[in-house]
């Protein structure tokens, strides 16, 4: 097998350690001391970047429970929970689903980018915090994730690019 067969993202590296090839993923950061398989990640593994609109609801167990909305936020994680649940069935029956995502998001994310619609603009791999960057690549252009629990609160998101 040439280094040209090796599936998207990876590299053969040489460790200056002990002068051994390993293969790194350029896209996840991962290394190994063997050759990676092509079915070694799964969607969106070959993506180097995405584009994403999300909305932010924070609870009192957020990393920083306070937001441009709020100095000092006390909902419950349920109740942020059941607070998108309304704002994904909104979604699921708009018509515009980016537009409607964008209006949510201005009016109730607790993130400051609510003031662009949610937009976050291009971001890369290890920019985000781990099971928000691994929903974000999972999904394809026009798909939305299901709630997403990160250490800033839960989120829906919405891939644009």
């Amino acid at each position: 097998m040439s280094d040209n067969s090796l599936p998207p993202g990876w590299e053969k590296r040489q460790s200056r350690t002990n002068d051994r090839v390993y293969y790194f993923n350029t896209a996840t950061g991962q290394s190994q001391w063997e050759r990676p398989e092509h079915t070694a990640f799964g969607k969106g593994s070959e993506l180097t970047q995405v584009q994403c609109l999300h909305l932010l609801v924070k609870h009192e167990g957020s990393r920083n429970p306070s937001s441009w909305r709020s100095d000092r936020i006390t909902r419950s994680k349920e109740d942020a929970i059941n607070i998108l649940r309304n704002y994904e069935k909104e979604l699921k029956d708009a018509s515009d689903v980016q537009g409607k995502f964008r209006e949510l998001a201005k009016q109730f994310s607790d993130c400051s980018s609510a003031k662009r619609g949610g937009d976050l603009g291009p971001f890369k791999r290890r920019q985000m915090q781990k099971p928000f960057e691994d929903a974000s690549f999972a999904l394809e252009v026009g798909e939305m994730s299901d709630i997403v629990d990160t250490d800033s609160g839960v989120h829906l998101i919405y891939r644009i690019a």
